[in-house]
C-alpha cells in the first residue's frame, strides 16, 4: 500500500509559521488571484465586432448605409449612361471603353473606396481561420470587380475610362437589403415574418435580374442598334413575360449570348424562388397567420381554444354564438394545435363566415400563439375539452393546462371553460364561468327519473330559437312543440320593465301570475342588486324592489316587443295572447268567478313533492255554485302561511305508527358527510343513520348480513331504478343526491341499482322488469372511434336490444353525437319515423339550430346528448346568469331561499281547472308553486300498418320452402289463441294464415284489403314478440325468478310526448298532463324557535291530509 504522506509534498516553510499564526484567513489571502473576465471585449477587434455586428443597433446603421452606396453607385451608372453620347461606328473598342466626366468618375472612386474597405473590414471581423471562404464569396467578388478598377485608375489615369460593370451593384443591394430586414426585426424584437422575408427575396431577385438584364442589353448593343435604357427596358419586358413581339431585337452576337443566358439565370432562379414561396403560403394558411394588432384594437373578437376542431362543434359554436344581435360585429379567433380539418376549412370558405372567424395554428401554451391570438385584446376565451377521447382525465389535464397559461399570459380576459370530470374542476375556481359536463348529464339523467324530459327542457332553454320551428308542418302538436321551443330566459331591471314595473312593493308570486295573465311571460326568479345569488321563486313572502333584477322566460326579451292597447288590439283584432296558434277560449275568461272565493279560503300548507292535491269540490257546493279559484295576494298573509319542517315528511303522516317507527330509524335529513370530490355543492338529503357494510352494497352476492341474492327478494316498495354505466365515477354523486334530495317524501325514494355490465342474467337479477327507469350512461371507452360518428354504436345497439327485449321499459340514455338520436328505439320501416326525418332535413335547410328537436326519442326525454349544453357555455357569454340558473334548476347548486325543480300530474279530478291560467292562479294562491311548461303525451294517430312496421313479411316469405305451406294449411284457425306461446309452430301458423289473406287480398275492396294487411302484419309482430318474451321467461325461470309483471305486449311506440315550455294562458289542460313547477324553498318558512315549529308540524300534518275543496 502506497504511503499517501509520501504523495503529498510538505508545505514551504515560509508558511507553516504564518499560518500557525493567522490561521486559514492568512493563507487565503496570500494565494487569492484576481480573475478578470470578457477580457476579448477589450481588445481593438472586438470593439469593432461589437459595433459593427452584434450590435443590432449599429449594425443596422451600418446595413443601412452600405445598402444606400449600392443604390448611389447604380444611381451614377444610370446618369453615366444618360450623359453619354451615342457612338458611331461598331469597333469593340465601344464596348471597353466609355465616356466618363471626372466629377463622375470622383464620385464613383470614392464611393468604390469606402465599398472596398466596408467589405474589407467585415471580412477581417467576421474571419474564423479559413481565408478562402471569405475571398470566394459572391458578395466580395462582386465588390472587387467593381471597386478595384476604379482605385487602380487613381494610379494609371488612362483607365478612367475603362467600362466597370457597376449595376452589378444591385445584386449587393439586395444582398444588405436582406441583412438590413433581418437586423431591423432584432433591433424592434419582433418575430420576423418568413413570408414577408420571402416575398421581399423575390422581388428583389427580380428586379435585379430586369436591372441587369436592361443595363447589359443597352451596353452590349452600342456596337449594334444603339438602344437606349427605355428601349432596353421595353425589350426585357416583352422577354421575360414571353410575350415577344419582335420589334425590338438584339443584332451582335454577345447581346444575344447575354440574353440567353439571362433567360436561363430566370428559369432557374425565379421558380426557386416561386417554390419556397409557395410553400411557405402552404403552410401560413396551415397556421392562419397572425390576427393584427390593429384590427384587436379597433374590433372587437373573442377566442376559441379547443384540442381537436370539428365541424360539429365548430357549427354549433358559429351558430349560437352569432344569434344574438350585438355579437354580429365580433370577430372569432380559433386556436387549435392540429391541422384543419377538409371539411371545416370548406365551411370557413363561405363568405359569411370567412369574413368573420380566423383560423391559427398554434398551442394556447406557447406565449407566441397567444399573441399571434392577440389574447390580451380578447373579450373572452373559450375554452373547450375533447370528450371524444378515451381518457378524458388527460383531456382534463390539457384543459387545465390551458386554462393556466391563458390566465398567465392575460389576466384580465374573462375565460369560459368547460370540464369533463368533477374533481377536476377545483383547479380551475378562478374561471369566470365553468361547465362540468358529468354533472349536468347525470344530474339531467337522474330529473328525468323524477320530472320526465327534463333533458328536453333544459336543452330547449339553453338554445337559441324564434320559435318557427314546425309551422310548416300538417300536425298540431310540432307546430305547438315547435313554437314553444322559442321559449328562452331572458333578464331586466323591475324599474327599466313594463313587464313587471307595476308590481312593485308587491309579493313574488302575485307579480309572475299577473304578468303571465297580461303578457303571457313567465317570472321564474329575481336578484337582488346587493346581492349575487340568483332566487329562483322566493316565494309569496318576497317583495319586489325597483332596483331587483327580473328573470322570466319569454319568446323574445321585453326590449324586443312591442306592445298594444285594448283599442289597438280591438282594430287590428289580434289576439292578446303571445301565442298565435288557435284558442280554445277567450283570454278574458281564462280566470272565472274572481269575485266569488268566500268558498276557497288561502291554503299555503306544506304539500308533497308530488304535486298538490287539486280534487273537485263536493256535492253540495257544486249544486250552489261552479267552483271557483281564490285569487293571488299581493302582499302574502303570513298568519295564513303555514310551515314546513324539513325534519318531517308529510308522507309519514299517512303510514302506521309502526311503520313511522322503522322509518325514523332508517332514515335522517342533513348533509352529506363526505364529499366525493373538491367543489362539489353540499345538498340537503336523506341519509341513512348508520352507515352500510360494503358487503351489502352488492345486489346480486349474499353476505353475513342478508342472503338476498336479486332484487325481487329484497321486497322494495318503490320501483327501481337501474343505472348501467362502465365505472362508479364520482359524477354518480350528482345523480344520487337529487334523487335524494330533501324535499322528495320518504315514501317515493325509488331504490338505485349500479349495472356495471349488463348481460341479461345480470339484468333480470336487478329488477329490470319491474324497474320505473333504467338509465345507460354513454361508454367512455366507446367514444374513441376511427369514425366520429361510431362513438355511440355500443350505446346505440344495447339501447336498442334493451327496447327490443323490454319494450314497456323506460329507457333513458345519453349520447355523444346529436346526430344519432335518430337511431334510438330504430324501425327500419316505420313511415312515422321517415316522416319526421323528412321534417328535420326541410328545418335544418332552414337554419334551424333544433332541427332533432322532432325526433321522438328526444321529444319524450329518452335521449339527449351532452354536446347540446356547449350552447350553455356560449350563452353566458351574453347571459352571464345561464350557468347559475340551470344549476339551479338541476339541484348542483342550493341557494337559501331559492326554490328547486318538481313535477305534478293532472289526473282527472284535476280537470275542472281547465286551462294553463286557472292552473297557474291555483298554484300560486295555495302553494305558491310557478309552472313553467307542460309535458304532454298523446297517441299516435297514425295506423298500425302505418307506423310500426318492423319486417317485411314479403321478404320473409320468398325465402321459405313451398312445402311448409301444405304441411300446415289447416291450422290456421288456432293461430291466434290466448295460448299462442306455448306452440313452437306459432310463427309458422300464423304466417300460413297470413298468406292465404294475400292470396284472397284482390278480391275485397281497398279498406278491407288495407285492414287485413294491418291483421297480417300485427300477428306477425306480435309472433316475434312472443319468441322475444319467451326467451326471457326461459331465462328468468333458469335464474328461479317470478316471471310475474314482465308484460310482452306493451308498447310504447303507440303514443308521443312533447314539452310545452310556457304554453299561452288559454292552453287547455288534458288528462296525464306533467306539470313542471318551481316550488319555493321550504327552509324559507321555518320558524325560528322550536316549541312553534313543533306545533305547525301538528297543524301541517292534519291539514296536508284534507283536500282542498273548490
Amino acid at each position: 500500500m502506497v504511503d499517501l504522506e509520501s504523495e503529498v509534498p510538505p508545505l514551504p516553510p515560509r508558511y507553516r509559521f504564518r499560518d500557525l499564526l493567522l490561521g486559514d484567513q492568512g493563507w487565503q489571502n496570500d494565494d487569492r488571484v484576481q480573475v478578470e473576465f470578457y477580457m476579448n471585449e477589450n481588445t481593438f477587434k472586438e470593439r469593432l465586432k461589437l459595433f459593427f455586428i452584434k450590435n443590432q443597433r449599429s449594425s443596422l446603421r451600418i446595413r443601412l448605409f452600405n445598402f444606400s452606396l449600392k443604390l448611389l453607385s447604380c444611381l451614377l451608372y444610370i446618369i453615366r449612361v444618360l450623359l453619354e453620347k451615342p457612338s458611331q461606328g461598331d469597333e469593340w473598342s465601344h464596348i471597353i471603353w466609355v465616356n466618363r466626366s471626372v466629377p463622375l468618375w470622383g464620385l464613383q472612386v470614392l464611393v468604390a473606396l469606402i465599398s472596398l474597405f466596408e467589405t474589407i473590414l467585415l471580412g477581417y471581423l467576421s474571419y474564423k481561420g479559413n481565408i478562402w471562404e471569405q475571398i470566394l464569396r459572391i458578395p466580395f467578388i462582386l465588390e472587387i470587380i467593381n471597386a478595384v478598377p476604379f482605385i487602380i485608375s487613381i494610379f494609371w489615369p488612362s483607365l478612367r475610362n475603362l467600362f466597370v460593370p457597376v449595376f452589378l451593384n444591385c445584386w449587393l443591394a439586395k444582398h444588405a437589403l436582406e441583412n438590413m430586414i433581418n437586423d431591423l426585426h432584432r433591433a424592434i424584437q419582433r418575430t420576423q415574418s418568413a413570408m414577408f422575408n420571402q416575398v421581399l427575396i423575390l422581388i428583389s431577385t427580380l428586379l435585379c435580374l430586369i436591372f441587369t438584364c436592361i443595363c447589359g442589353i443597352q451596353h452590349l448593343e452600342r456596337i449594334g442598334k444603339k438602344l437606349n435604357l427605355f428601349d432596353s427596358l421595353y425589350f426585357c419586358i416583352v422577354t421575360f413575360s414571353t410575350v415577344g413581339f419582335g420589334d425590338v431585337t438584339p443584332e451582335t452576337w454577345s447581346s444575344k449570348l447575354f440574353v440567353v443566358i439571362m433567360i436561363c439565370v430566370a428559369l432557374v432562379v425565379l421558380p426557386i424562388q416561386f417554390e419556397q414561396m409557395a410553400y411557405l403560403w402552404m403552410e401560413r394558411q396551415k397556421s392562419g397567420g397572425n390576427y393584427s394588432r390593429h384590427r384587436a384594437q379597433t374590433e372587437k373578437h373573442v377566442v376559441l381554444c379547443v384540442s381537436s376542431l370539428k365541424i360539429d362543434l365548430l357549427m354549433d359554436f358559429l351558430n349560437e354564438f352569432y344569434a344574438h344581435p350585438r355579437l354580429q360585429d365580433y370577430y372569432v379567433v380559433i386556436l387549435c394545435p392540429t391541422e384543419m380539418d377538409v371539411q371545416v376549412r370548406r365551411v370557413l370558405q363561405i363568405p359569411m363566415w370567412s369574413q368573420r372567424v380566423i383560423y391559427l395554428q398554434g398551442s394556447a401554451l406557447k406565449d407566441q400563439d397567444l399573441l399571434r391570438a392577440k389574447m390580451d385584446d380578447a373579450e373572452a376565451c373559450f375554452i373547450l375539452s375533447s370528450r371524444c377521447e378515451v381518457d378524458r382525465t388527460s383531456s382534463d389535464h390539457q384543459t387545465i393546462l390551458r386554462a393556466w397559461a391563458v390566465k398567465d399570459f392575460a389576466p384580465k380576459c374573462p375565460l369560459y371553460v368547460q370540464i369533463l370530470k368533477p374533481e377536476n374542476k377545483f383547479h380551475i375556481k378562478f374561471a369566470d364561468h365553468v361547465v362540468c359536463e358529468e354533472e349536468f348529464k347525470y344530474a339531467m339523467l337522474a330529473l328525468n327519473c323524477i320530472c320526465p324530459a327534463t333533458s328536453t327542457l333544459i336543452t330547449l332553454l339553453v338554445h337559441t330559437s324564434r320559435g318557427q320551428e314546425g309551422q310548416q308542418s300538417p300536425e298540431q302538436w310540432q307546430k305547438t312543440y315547435g313554437r314553444c321551443s322559442g321559449n328562452e330566459v331572458y333578464h331586466i331591471t323591475l324599474e327599466e320593465s313594463t313587464f313587471f314595473a307595476e308590481y312593485e312593493g308587491k309579493s313574488f308570486t302575485y307579480a309572475s301570475f299577473h304578468a303571465h295573465k297580461k303578457y303571457g311571460v313567465c317570472l321564474i326568479g329575481v336578484r337582488r342588486e346587493d346581492n349575487k345569488n340568483i332566487l329562483l321563486n322566493p316565494g309569496p313572502r318576497y317583495i319586489m324592489n325597483a332596483t331587483d333584477i327580473c328573470f322570466y322566460i319569454n319568446i323574445t326579451k321585453e326590449e324586443n316587443s312591442a306592445f298594444k292597447n285594448e283599442d289597438q288590439q280591438k282594430k287590428s283584432n289580434v289576439p292578446r295572447s303571445f301565442y298565435h296558434g288557435p284558442s280554445r277560449l277567450p283570454v278574458h275568461s281564462i280566470i272565472a268567478s274572481m269575485g266569488t272565493v268566500a268558498i276557497d279560503l288561502q291554503d299555503t300548507s306544506c304539500r308533497s313533492a308530488s304535486g298538490p292535491t287539486l280534487s273537485l269540490p263536493t256535492e253540495g257546493i257544486k249544486e250552489i255554485r261552479r267552483p271557483s279559484i281564490a285569487p293571488v295576494l299581493e302582499v302574502a298573509d303570513t298568519s295564513s302561511i303555514q310551515t314546513c319542517d324539513l325534519l318531517s315528511d308529510q308522507s309519514e303522516d299517512e303510514t302506521t305508527p309502526d311503520e313511522k317507527m322503522s322509518s325514523n330509524l332508517e332514515y335522517a335529513k342533513g348533509y352529506p358527510p363526505y364529499s366525493p370530490y373538491i367543489g362539489s355543492s353540499p345538498t340537503f338529503c336523506h341519509l341513512l343513520h348508520e352507515k352500510v357494510p360494503f358487503c351489502c352494497l352488492r345486489l346480486d352476492k349474499s353476505c353475513q348480513h342478508n342472503y338476498y341474492e336479486d332484487a325481487k327478494a329484497y321486497g322494495f316498495k318503490n320501483k327501481l331504478i337501474i343505472v348501467a354505466a362502465e365505472t362508479a365515477g364520482n359524477g354518480l354523486y350528482n345523480f344520487i343526491v337529487p334523487l335524494r334530495a330533501y324535499y322528495r317524501p320518504k315514501k317515493e325514494l325509488n331504490p338505485i341499482v349500479l349495472l356495471l355490465d349488463n348481460p341479461l342474467d345480470d339484468l333480470l337479477r336487478c329488477g329490470v322488469t319491474f324497474a320505473a327507469n333504467m338509465v345507460v350512461v354513454d361508454k367512455e371507452s366507446t367514444m374513441s372511434a376511427e369514425e366520429d360518428y361510431m362513438a355511440d354504436a355500443k350505446t346505440i345497439v344495447n339501447v336498442q336490444t334493451l327496447f327490443r327485449l323490454f319494450s314497456s321499459l323506460s329507457i333513458i340514455t345519453e349520447l355523444t353525437h346529436p346526430a344519432n338520436m335518430r337511431f334510438m328505439q330504430f324501425r327500419a320501416k316505420d313511415c312515422y319515423s321517415l316522416a319526421l326525418s323528412k321534417l328535420e332535413k326541410k328545418e335544418r335547410e332552414r337554419g334551424s339550430n333544433l332541427a332533432f328537436m322532432f325526433r321522438l326519442p328526444f321529444a319524450a326525454g329518452r335521449v339527449f346528448s351532452i354536446s347540446m349544453l356547449d350552447t350553455l357555455l356560449y350563452q353566458s357569454f351574453v347571459k352571464d346568469y345561464m350557468i347559475s340558473i340551470t344549476r339551479l334548476l338541476l339541484g348542483l347548486d342550493t341557494t337559501p331561499g331559492s326554490g328547486f325543480l318538481c313535477s305534478m300530474k293532472i289526473t282527472e279530478d284535476d280537470l275542472w281547472i281547465r286551462t294553463y291560467a286557472r292552473l297557474y292562479q291555483k298554484l300560486c294562491s295555495t302553494t305558491g308553486d310557478v309552472p313553467i311548461g307542460i309535458y304532454r303525451t298523446e297517441s299516435q294517430k297514425l295506423t298500425t300498418s302505418e307506423s310500426q312496421i318492423s319486417i317485411s313479411v314479403e321478404e320473409w316469405e320468398d325465402t321459405k320452402d313451398c312445402k311448409e305451406h301444405g304441411h300446415h294449411r289447416g291450422n290456421h284457425r288456432n293461430s291466434t289463441s290466448s295460448d299462442q306461446s306455448d306452440h313452437p309452430l306459432l310463427r309458422r301458423k300464423s304466417l300460413q294464415w297470413a298468406r292465404r289473406l294475400s292470396r284472397k287480398g284482390p278480391k275485397h275492396s281497398g279498406k278491407t284489403a288495407e285492414k287485413i294487411t294491418q291483421q297480417r302484419l300485427n300477428l306477425y309482430r306480435r309472433s316475434e314478440r312472443q319468441e322475444l318474451a319467451e326467451l326471457v321467461k326461459n331465462r328468468m325461470k333458469h335464474l328461479g325468478l317470478s316471471t310475474v309483471g314482465y308484460d310482452e305486449m306493451n308498447d310504447q311506440q303507440s303514443t308521443l310526448s312533447y314539452i310545452l315550455i310556457n304554453p299561452s294562458p288559454d292552453t287547455r289542460l288534458e288528462l296525464n298532463d306533467v306539470v313542471y313547477l318551481i316550488r319555493p324553498d321550504p327552509l324559507a318558512y321555518l320558524p325560528n324557535s322550536e316549541p312553534s315549529r313543533k306545533n305547525s308540524i301538528t297543524t301541517a300534518g292534519q291539514d296536508s291530509r284534507e283536500e282542498t275543496q273548490l
